[in-house]
């Protein structure tokens, strides 16, 4: 099994409609400080071990970073290790500022 990917404006269009999106941000938190989504929880990957037994296998996972190559790693861990529905946001925070929101900064 592979994980999908899932285009910014596809996520922001689905919060725009009132669902709820399990949207983990992979980066460090100073990255996070710089820019972040709304709604997005921050999971550094560098404190993986502290935070993987709190994500819930059976359900959606959104997970992104800076341009998608973190996530993209992560998104395969999860589903090798049994979670069924992971996503992995296409482009990160910079295609996010590009497609939906360009308020948000670019580094």
């Amino acid at each position: 099994m592979f994980y999908q990917t899932v285009s910014p404006t596809e996520i922001a269009e689905r919060i725009k409609n009132g669902e709820e999106v399990n949207l983990i941000d992979v980066r460090e938190p100073l990255e996070f400080e710089i820019a972040s989504v709304e709604g997005a929880k921050l999971f550094p990957l560098s404190q993986f071990n502290e935070w993987i037994n709190d994500l819930e296998p059976e359900k959606e996972i959104v997970v992104m970073c800076h341009h998608g190559i973190r996530s993209a790693n992560l998104c395969m861990f999860l589903v090798r290790n049994g979670f069924e529905k992971v996503f992995n946001l296409d482009g990160g925070i910079d295609l996010w500022s590009k497609e939906v929101d360009p308020t948000i900064p670019r580094y």
